[in-house]
């Protein structure tokens, strides 16, 4: 596990990078049958005959993934946890089986809190992008970061 990240380890333009995963087909209909039970999201047969012409992901699991991510294979190992504020999800193109996921973005805002001395407010935007370099999800996110009670005046 890596060091706790607090608000004041945070900065402006750092980067966000994490390593990659595999999206298997049984993930993505298992995730889907739980989630987002559409045909073409958990019936591989049904699928071909979709819009998308086979089995896609839920984006809500593109979505779900993009936070394990950025918990656990971008470096960043928030204290406290990472509490969503507020989201902005964009689906670009489909996620197919197979296809090998990571995020790329930075932090673009920070902005401490005023009632709440503890915590501030962390605003990113990354792109998820497949194995080929493509996007297929962006977002732009605002969390709750806590503060370091040892650098806190």
């Amino acid at each position: 596990m890596s060091k706790p990240v607090y608000f004041e380890d945070l900065a402006v333009g750092q980067r966000l990078e994490s390593s990659s995963v595999e999206m298997t087909e049984e993930s993505m209909v298992r995730f889907s049958r739980d989630n987002d039970p559409q045909f073409f999201h958990v019936d591989p047969e049904a699928a071909k005959e979709s819009m998308f012409g086979g089995l896609v992901g839920s984006g809500w699991q593109t979505g779900a993934l993009t936070l394990r991510l950025l918990l656990e294979k971008s470096g960043l190992s928030f204290a406290g946890g990472v509490v969503g504020m507020d989201a902005h999800i964009s689906w670009k193109r489909p996620v197919r089986p197979g296809d090998r996921l990571h995020i790329e973005g930075e932090i673009t805002k920070l902005r401490a809190s005023r009632s709440q001395p503890d915590r501030g407010f962390v605003t990113f935007r990354a792109a998820t992008l497949n194995g080929d370099g493509e996007t297929v999800q962006t977002i732009e996110a605002t969390m709750l970061a806590f503060r370091d009670p040892a650098r806190r005046a």
